[in-house]
């Protein structure tokens, strides 16, 4: 089974507040991020993973006008949080990707205390849902 993890960061002012922290602890948190991967490669977990580029540079695009592409500033101000980035895994249990996400979440921040982000664990659709019709 395949599932997204998606890993949410708080709002703040759009920018990453990681670009504030000093460098030792930017480098601990892309390590243990690197370490996370390497592990699910080494699993046969690892599907894919990316990090995102901070809100303020986020666009909102929908269809106008004889379907051209309308772009809008995005996020959405009033959101709480944030996408920071995401993993898709391939496990044999929901709670395998429950466990994944959790380790996640203990990614350090500022003087290698965990920041314990809220990671959204979803099972990617294998097949289309039932149309009926």
């Amino acid at each position: 089974m395949k599932y997204m993890l998606m890993m949410n960061a708080p709002r703040g002012t759009g920018d990453y507040q990681i670009n504030q922290w000093p460098r030792a602890d930017i480098e601990a948190h892309i390590d243990f991020m690197r370490n996370l991967n390497k592990d699910l490669h080494a699993a046969g977990e690892f599907v894919a993973g990316e990090g995102l580029t901070p809100p303020g540079q986020a666009k909102l695009v929908r269809a106008g006008k004889n379907g051209a592409a309308v772009v809008t500033d995005g996020p959405f101000a009033e959101a709480k949080e944030f996408l920071a980035g995401y993993w898709i895994v391939d496990v044999d249990t929901p709670q395998r990707a429950y466990a994944i996400a959790a380790r996640a979440s203990t990614a350090p921040g500022p003087g290698g205390v965990p920041l314990n982000l809220v990671l959204e664990v979803r099972e990617v659709m294998s097949v289309p849902p039932p149309f009926d019709g």
